[in-house]
């Protein structure tokens, strides 16, 4: 077992947790420290999140939360066994990816039961860009499609796009930016490739402040943007016919992710069964206070 200081802070701690609860406005959480891969494993252990008891059929994720990315982790990673490196890559999203998930959903239990004139349905209307600032309220079919866009991604799909946008973190926007999805950015903000196609105009990488950030915001564009409502009206279809919604079954209409077209569809296909990550798409995620990994102070 490799003792590195292992840090895609996506390995972290030596499992020091401060005897104190904190409170971020949002939730209370614990702050865990983690300075070996060997601790990273001993609170998956803790917590029953490892392949052993998953092959028993325990699918309870823990809340966890990481910092981001560490410059170290792409020589680290390179030590560390595939198998194990794709563990800890899976293990740590998936929460994040489950978080994202149960926050869409407590959005889509307000949309379907809010007054069409509720404050915080048209807040959830403007966020997914259905209405602008100036409308008062909904109708009735703005409320059907607003239920077609306010939905979860599978977590299977999501952890494979991750996995393939940020080369298992490695590349350099998800070091410098936390973009673990390859979103673009137009506003001039965004981290600049180095071989920038000027034919698409003055594009970059969008950044974001955290992973979480980053699985939330490739959760909202792929709700919002033209380019998957193929997605959209499939997942609603498969709810109409009361049939589970699947990664392997939505990949098929993310031909516009990737220029790769049905390469990309394929591949992303291939690494959720190679990966076995339909076993994510019926995880869930535990009662226990919010953790968050932390660097060593």
């Amino acid at each position: 077992m490799i003792k590195t200081s292992v840090a895609l802070i996506l390995v972290l701690t030596s499992i020091t947790s401060l005897l104190t609860d904190a409170y971020d406005g949002k939730n209370q959480f614990v702050e865990v420290e983690i300075r070996s891969l060997d601790g990273l494993m001993s609170l998956f252990k803790k917590h029953h999140y490892t392949s052993n008891d998953w092959k028993n059929g325990d699918r309870e994720v823990p809340r966890l939360t990481f910092e981001g990315v560490s410059e170290q982790w792409k020589e680290t990673s390179s030590k560390i066994p595939v198998k194990q490196k794709k563990q800890v890559f899976f293990r740590l999203m998936a929460p994040l990816v489950l978080m994202s998930n149960e926050n869409i959903l407590a959005e889509r239990n307000i949309v379907k039961s809010a007054p069409l004139s509720s404050k915080t349905l048209l807040k959830i209307a403007k966020k997914y860009r259905l209405v602008n600032n100036e409308s008062l309220s909904l109708t009735s079919k703005q409320r059907q499609q607003l239920l077609q866009q306010v939905d979860i991604m599978p977590p299977s799909l999501a952890l494979a796009q991750a996995a393939e946008e940020s080369g298992w973190a490695t590349s350099r926007f998800t070091e410098e930016g936390n973009a673990f999805f390859g979103q673009w950015d137009f506003s001039g903000k965004g981290m600049t490739p180095k071989q920038q196609r000027k034919e698409l105009g003055n594009y970059g990488l969008a950044r974001f402040d955290s992973p979480l950030d980053s699985v939330e915001g490739y959760m909202l564009n792929i709700n919002i943007t033209g380019a998957y409502k193929k997605l959209r009206v499939l997942r609603a279809q498969l709810r109409q016919e009361n049939k589970a919604i699947t990664g392997l079954e939505l990949a098929g209409t993310l031909d516009k992710y990737s220029e790769r077209g049905q390469a990309y569809i394929d591949g992303l296909r291939s690494m959720i069964r190679y990966n076995k990550l339909e076993d994510v798409d019926e995880a869930y995620l535990s009662d226990t206070i919010l953790i968050k990994l932390i660097a060593p102070k």
